[in-house]
């Protein structure tokens, strides 16, 4: 039975880039997926694009096309990514620039495009429902992307794509389309469909399959954690994997690993929507048939969702906070003298949010659950609140480093910042609505 090998070089837009050069040189692969995007990260990466035309795709894509292009080039492996984000013809037009500097001739890079939508929706013309509410002000807005599916990518591998740069996609549909491409699966076999998507959904966040996010010590004991490998999945024609990561890398494969990343993100496991499938992980199993060697099969799914998913990305408002820390004999009841300061000089302005934390002690879990924990030798008192002005928000840290010379004895290490708070909302419009496009460079 034909099998497809299948690397994780990425699960999120920081990624270490030397477990993805492991998986290129020794992992035996036919596609290297990295996997960037998360839900913010394209709103942030149009603020970029907006300030320059030629940026906003992801900041690590030239140091990742440098390490693994020579090497993907000479075995022939097909790099898919959406590191693209918010400029995918200015990541492809870089990658190409980057294959010709490193003598890589006959190159050929494909840009996905058309999840951009943001012109659409403020001129009004698609169908939009707003399951979260209604969607804020034009005015604020700084991005709209739909969630594109295999459709997309599978034009780019089909017309011979070595590097295929998308915007946002679904994360499942990186890995399930060179699936489709590969084993000629038809978009209509949902269970084939589903088993691929679960596949997907295992390799998207790379090392949390591998027991990155998995590892608790004593408790969950994961080996060499400073050389975590990112893992590989062998696929067959008929959907089932075996997963399994580069033979003496750092990290674990089990059937624990699996579940756990299986179930992640998931909010019902019977109906896990995608652009191109409705994936059923409720009859899924793993095995485990040797070392960091995990079988899993079982998935399935019913007919795709008529909808594209939108994440329409704005501005809404500034967040201002200030720490400073307190330490030694009555550590805490000093930092309570702090927050009572703060908490009467910053009642007067207008902060729609403020919060206070005693971070050591009540921060993560709040004062109630809290309440009886041993008073600690060292504290550090964070303020932050929500302002619609970035004045009022900087006031936080300007108070919080007043308190040097106007508050309890012993502070130290004051620290302040204002940002800009970029929020996300989800809409739906018709797939019928959403055209892509491929443009094809070569170097």
């Amino acid at each position: 039975m034909k099998t497809v090998r299948i690397g994780a070089g990425a699960g999120y837009s920081g990624d270490r880039i030397d477990p993805a050069v492991e998986l290129a040189e020794k992992g035996d692969i036919s596609y290297l997926i990295f996997e960037c995007l998360a839900e913010r990260t394209i709103a942030i990466a149009q603020e970029a694009r907006l300030l320059d035309p030629s940026a906003g795709y992801d900041p690590l894509l030239e140091a990742r096309m440098e390490a693994v292009l020579p090497l993907c080039v000479r075995q022939g492996i097909r790099i898919i990514s959406n590191m693209g984000a918010a400029n995918p013809r200015a990541a492809a037009a870089k990658t190409c620039e980057i294959a010709r500097s490193l003598g890589l001739r006959g190159v050929r890079i494909a840009a996905v495009t058309g999840d951009d939508v943001v012109q659409q929706l403020r001129a009004g013309e698609e169908i939009v429902e707003t399951p979260e509410g209604p969607l804020p002000p034009r005015d604020r807005w700084l991005s709209a992307n739909a969630y594109l599916g295999v459709a997309s990518i599978l034009d780019a591998l089909r017309s011979g794509a070595d590097v295929i740069v998308t915007g946002r996609v679904a994360d499942p549909a990186l890995f399930v389309a060179p699936l489709i491409h590969e084993f000629g699966w038809a978009l209509d076999d949902w269970n084939l469909l589903g088993q691929g998507t679960v596949v997907g959904h295992l390799l998207e966040c790379a090392g949390q399959l591998t027991g990155g996010y998995f590892a608790d010590p004593g408790y969950k004991d994961v080996p060499d954690l400073a050389h975590l490998g990112f893992p590989i999945a062998e696929v067959s024609s008929e959907g089932s994997a075996i997963l399994s990561k580069v033979e003496g890398s750092g990290g674990l494969l089990s059937c624990a690993t699996c579940t756990e990343q299986l179930l992640y993100e998931i909010q019902n496991p019977s109906a896990y929507y995608t652009p191109d499938v409705v994936a059923d992980f409720s009859h899924v199993s793993f095995e485990e048939i040797g070392p960091n060697r995990v079988r899993v099969s079982g998935g399935a799914g019913v007919v795709r969702p008529s909808s594209f998913k939108v994440s329409v990305g704005y501005r809404d408002g500034y967040i201002g906070e200030g720490q400073i820390s307190y330490a030694g004999p009555n550590a805490l009841a000093r930092a309570e003298l702090a927050h009572s300061i703060l908490a009467e000089r910053l009642a007067s302005h207008p902060f729609s949010e403020l919060r206070f934390d005693f971070i050591g002690l009540n921060s993560i879990h709040g004062p109630r659950l809290s309440k009886d924990a041993p008073t600690p030798y060292e504290i550090r008192l964070r303020a932050a609140g929500r302002a619609a002005s970035s004045a009022t928000a900087g006031s936080i840290a300007r108070e919080v480093e007043a308190l040097y010379t106007n508050g309890p004895a012993g502070g130290g290490g004051a620290f302040g910042s204002t940002r800009e708070i970029v929020a996300i909302i989800s809409a739906l419009i018709p797939q019928e609505s959403i055209c892509h496009e491929i443009t094809m460079l070569e170097s």
